[in-house]
């Protein structure tokens, strides 16, 4: 961690090297200036997106600048790092310190917001003083529209038993963990620690196969020992950081949605059937409503919504029996979560179990 967080500012010695005893002491005194519980010597590969975020946030504030910017820095941390961190926000606050802070989060904004300034697909719309404006307010002028019902919802019929799981096991992750989930909308909070519940998620689609229990698909117990072995029985995941590790940032929008489905019958003596597969991605694009001029744009160059839009339609053309939803309304805005809550919703009644 100390080299993620000193890169290009580590100390040096008379000689020009680099000084790790030294940067892992500052990495340390670091940590514990700003609570934060981890052992420097960790690699910052096997951390959860929640702990790498934190380190994200203690390199931002090591720099002591006098202006800080923070674009999303609660999206992937729990409640108590939340409060957390705006202990440090406030801290700077009082020290001088200006800071810009980049936030979806409605109730953030009311809590330490001084001024709020709102931008709608990369235009400037309003500014106001926080204690003037209502949550109401700024969605309004976020999405140019009210949006009357954010988090739809609609009773359909419990149907059979999609998925079963019986004392899932990761050795040093999460032991344990049973679920079931039928024709619904299935939410599973955090077994014991931050970041299991991804671990949970990306166990059962194959990612990191358990090292015990039991996964039933339909009454039928698979071993799904990889994510082929999970789409084949007809599961997708929708994994909790799209940028690391669900979008292919360099390739367009269409490669990007058409990578699941090749293993669909969409290929023929290993020749892709490019004229169906476009069909079939425009219909997804228009669908879910992917602001984009083409196909061809890069993913990298959509914002975070429309990124997740396309990941979810990745998905929904191999017609998934269950899809596992990690963190789906992750670093987006209001107007996009609304229109994702009310597909899982749509999604839902249709008969498909969600994770």
């Amino acid at each position: 961690m100390p080299e993620n967080i000193w890169i290009r500012r580590e100390p040096l010695n008379a000689l020009g090297f680099v000084r790790h005893e030294e940067m892992r002491r500052r990495t340390r005194e670091l940590f514990q200036r700003l609570d934060i519980p981890l052992h420097p010597e960790t690699e910052v590969r096997d951390l959860s997106v929640a702990n790498r975020q934190m380190v994200e946030i203690a390199k931002a504030v090591s720099y002591d600048s006098d202006i800080l910017i923070m674009d999303e820095p609660t999206s992937a941390i729990t409640e108590r790092e939340v409060e957390h961190l705006f202990r440090i926000i406030r801290a700077l606050k009082d020290q001088g310190k200006g800071i810009i802070y980049i936030t979806h989060k409605m109730n953030e904004l009311f809590e330490i917001a001084d001024e709020v300034s709102v931008f709608r697909d990369g235009r400037f719309v309003g500014e106001h003083l926080a204690a003037d404006v209502t949550r109401d307010d700024i969605i309004k002028l976020m999405v140019g529209r009210e949006i009357t019902q954010m988090f739809p919802k609609e009773t359909v019929p419990i149907g059979d038993v999609a998925l079963s799981v019986r004392d899932l096991c990761l050795e040093g992750k999460f032991h344990g963990v049973s679920l079931i989930c039928a024709r619904e909308k299935f939410w599973l909070r955090g077994p014991c620690r931050l970041g299991a519940a991804s671990n949970v998620a990306e166990t059962l689609f194959g990612v990191t196969p358990a090292t015990s229990g039991l996964i039933l698909i339909n009454g039928k117990e698979i071993a799904i020992k990889n994510p082929g072995t999970a789409m084949d029985a007809g599961m997708g995941f929708l994994t909790e950081d799209r940028k690391a590790s669900g979008c292919f940032l360099l390739l367009d929008i269409m490669a990007n949605m058409q990578i699941a489905l090749l293993r669909h019958g969409h290929a023929t003596a290993g020749f892709v059937k490019e004229h169906e597969i476009e069909a079939l991605c425009q219909q997804q694009k228009n669908r879910l409503r992917v602001r984009t001029p083409d196909l061809e744009e890069p993913i990298i160059n959509l914002s975070g919504g429309n990124q997740q839009k396309v990941l979810i339609a990745r998905w929904l053309m191999t017609k998934p029996k269950i899809l596992i939803l990690d963190e789906p309304t992750r670093g987006i805005d209001v107007g996009a979560k609304a229109e994702i809550h009310k597909l899982i919703t749509e999604l839902a009644g249709q008969g498909r179990g969600r994770y």
